[in-house]
């Protein structure tokens, strides 16, 4: 710790979302890495002392050595910030090949990807903790995609590589390899006390006798003990300052079967001899479709914040105006700050939003493992205690 915050370097650092959350917790990001540049200049834009760091540049070509001296100097010390001062190594490979969403295909060895450069940069760091956030789909991803039409009867049986969790377990060992032991697990961001229900896979790695868990819901579904509920759409804006609302406009032809519809009701409320021709192709396709023509109802939690709240699959039409949720409004339920600037076109704003971590997950990850830095070991262990009741 330097100045009795623990310090922390971000990797894939997207809009900041993740590391605005251990910030408020208390923990100091030093040296950042990302490679879009809107997004670059949005963490410049809100934290001009990053700005040396803020830079676009592709985490393969940076080592941990720079991350270290740019640390160094944002710090104001004169020399590199050693490597045994850094609390936390962060960071969110991108790995879009893992989403449940559309068509999953081969994902490829993540030996091969950049996840392992985010293994690189922890294991010449060496910090106490790492963290890692990826998406939902991870948990059962194998590494080579075998079509089901070519599985069962009259096919040979899957090779380990085509097994469900096989890309996991890969992920595991290679965490294992640079000496951590490993938490993780599926995390609902509305248990967080983020008006949004958003799964996301949490790694958090750890090195010497730390006990260590995720941190412990302090929301629910419905509310039990002293956990109040879970927070609605309507809570989550409240007070939202929005008068000139930033969106990508609907078509006509969406607005026609919209304008049909009220809060909570998606295509399916449709009179029943338009749901075909407003679905077309996708009226025949498999699945819940829930996402088509949905306008989002004011007593429950926002569904997840895509990068594209406007597309026909993925709609997220405010509950009451003929327009999808606004720049500012997804931010919110991301639980930015509403003075968090966002650079770029609209389409660039909305997907930094969609791709963060909301910052109120990160303030508890971060809360949590501030809690065992700072050598306050009492709570922490009162969680594993609670933890065990569910186990």
């Amino acid at each position: 710790m330097i100045n009795n915050k623990p310090i922390s370097i971000s990797l894939f650092a997207g809009a900041y979302g993740l590391d605005l959350g251990l910030e408020k917790a208390g923990i100091q990001t030093v040296s950042l890495v990302e490679i879009e540049p809107d997004a670059t200049k949005t963490i410049s834009l809100n934290r001009p002392h990053l700005s040396p760091c803020a830079v676009p540049r592709d985490i393969c070509g940076v080592s941990a050595k720079t991350l270290l001296e740019e640390g160094g100097k944002i710090l104001g010390l004169d020399k590199p910030l050693r490597a045994d001062r850094v609390d936390l190594v962060t960071g969110g490979p991108p790995c879009q090949s893992f989403s449940t969403a559309g068509k999953r295909g081969s994902v490829g060895d993540p030996r091969g990807s950049l996840f392992m450069d985010f293994i690189r940069i922890v294991d010449e760091i060496q910090p106490r903790f790492f963290v890692m956030e990826n998406v939902k789909g991870l948990l059962s991803a194998p590494i080579r995609h075998r079509p089901h039409a070519r599985r069962g009867l009259g096919f040979p049986p899957l090779e380990p590589d085509e097994m469900p969790g096989a890309a996991l377990q890969v992920i595991l060992a290679e965490m294992k390899r640079i000496g951590y032991e490993v938490v993780y697990g599926l995390l609902n961001t509305a248990d967080y006390g983020v008006p949004q229900v958003r799964e996301r896979v949490i790694f958090i790695g750890y090195k010497g006798d730390d006990s260590v868990t995720l941190p412990l819901p302090n929301h629910s579904q419905k509310g039990t003990g002293k956990q109040p509920k879970w927070l609605t759409l309507r809570e989550g804006l409240k007070d939202l300052v929005d008068s000139q609302p930033e969106f990508v406009p609907y078509s006509e032809n969406r607005l026609k079967y919209l304008r049909l519809l009220t809060a909570g009701q998606n295509w399916r409320y449709l009179p029943s001899e338009l749901q075909q021709e407003a679905m077309g192709g996708a009226y025949k396709s498999e699945g819940g479709k829930v996402g088509f023509y949905r306008r989002l109802a004011w007593d429950k939690p926002s569904p997840t914040v895509t990068t594209s709240p406007h597309q026909k699959a993925t709609d997220m039409c405010h509950p009451e105006e003929l327009r999808p949720l606004s720049v500012r409004e997804c931010a919110r339920i991301q639980t930015f700050p509403d003075d968090w600037v966002f650079y770029g076109s609209t389409a660039s704003k909305y997907r930094q939003i969609g791709n963060a971590v909301p910052v109120l997950l990160g303030e508890a990850i971060g809360k949590y493992l501030c809690q065992i830095i700072k050598g306050d070991r009492v709570q922490g262990l009162e969680m594993i205690q609670q933890l065990s009741l569910f186990s």
